[in-house]
């Protein structure tokens, strides 16, 4: 006989960066697991120091960070901790990011411009992760960006159904707030049983956040519109959609988002708006620190912790979301 033989089983373990506490304690308890006990401090330099307290060797390790601000600290965290897993002798590693940072600069609009989204998932494969898990991309186009499995999961049931249960599914008209969105938007009205709007803007490339409506395609006239979105920002964007639906005689809207990033003026704008009611999800936890009264925050924990074991178990994440082909 050459070699030898093991009858050792498969050994799941989860890890956690500091940036979205909250949610990994969600998707463990969705999971049924502890989170490894992890030793992680800044230096005065702002240096950060990883070690995990607890042997890895062979698991199959899931690494859950959301890249909230700063972002680049926590991007930076990211990469350590998947090299302090490689270095461990993790059988796999799992990068689960619920907001996949610089995902907005996912192409060249001009010359002399970086693709951020890709250099991204470039450091992301050199520091040691062999697949990644995310919701809701900002374009589809980034899984290739990535050299492994990217697991793309949709806020949409979680989002749609808390809406369409709200709502009087008569009354109510898919928002899309841009061209960008538009098949988002039309799996929506498909989910819904509702008709299509969408609202033209244009965006001045030399001022960030800066954006113009011009008019609405589709009847909102008397209707309950939900504007549909995968991110609020400084909520710019949104709003001036919100606004042209209501001048175009739109009874209420409701926007619904699955990234509340909530930058700069957005907590303002968003207390001003004449919109009943913003939808998110706690990818970020930056919507319910907020605290407004118009924000509601849904969990994408169960959903993240259903990917989570199809891929440990060496299962289909995509049936998780069939219903919505």
């Amino acid at each position: 006989m050459t070699g030898i033989k093991t009858t050792g089983e498969k050994k799941l373990m989860f890890f956690t960066g500091r940036a979205h506490p909250e949610l990994a304690e969600e998707v463990a308890h969705q999971l049924g697991v502890g989170i490894v006990p992890t030793k992680a401090f800044d230096f005065a330099n702002g240096e950060i120091y990883v070690r995990y307290q607890e042997s890895a060797r062979g698991a199959d390790c899931f690494l859950i960070q959301s890249h909230t601000a700063p972002i680049n600290k926590w991007v930076m965290e990211t990469l350590i901790m998947i090299d302090a897993l490689k270095r461990a002798s993790a059988r796999s590693i799992t990068v689960i990011m619920p907001f996949y940072g610089y995902a907005r600069q996912d192409k060249k609009h001009r010359g002399r411009e970086p693709i951020s989204a890709r250099l991204i998932a470039d450091l992301l494969k050199t520091a040691g992760a062999h697949r990644i898990l995310t919701v809701d991309l900002h374009t589809d186009q980034i899984q290739g960006f990535f050299d492994g499995p990217v697991d793309h999961l949709f806020a949409l049931p979680v989002l749609a159904d808390y809406v369409g249960e709200k709502v009087d599914r008569s009354k109510l008209t898919v928002v899309s707030p841009d061209a960008g969105r538009v098949r988002v938007a039309d799996r929506w009205c498909d989910r819904l049983g509702a008709p299509l709007a969408i609202v033209h803007k244009r965006r001045d490339k030399d001022v960030a956040n800066q954006v113009t409506v011009h008019e609405v395609v589709g009847d909102v006239k008397g209707r309950v519109c939900v504007l549909v979105d995968d991110m609020i920002d400084t909520a710019g964007t949104i709003c001036a959609a919100a606004d042209a639906l209501f001048a175009h005689g739109a009874a209420d809207v409701i926007v619904t988002a699955t990234h509340g990033v909530l930058s700069g003026p957005a907590a303002d704008r968003l207390k001003n708006s004449k919109v009943s009611e913003f939808v998110l999800t706690n990818t970020l936890p930056t919507a319910a620190s907020l605290d407004l009264d118009k924000i509601t925050v849904l969990s994408i924990a169960p959903t993240i912790a259903r990917a989570v074991r199809e891929v440990f178990e060496d299962g289909s994440v995509t049936s998780l979301f069939d219903e919505e082909a």
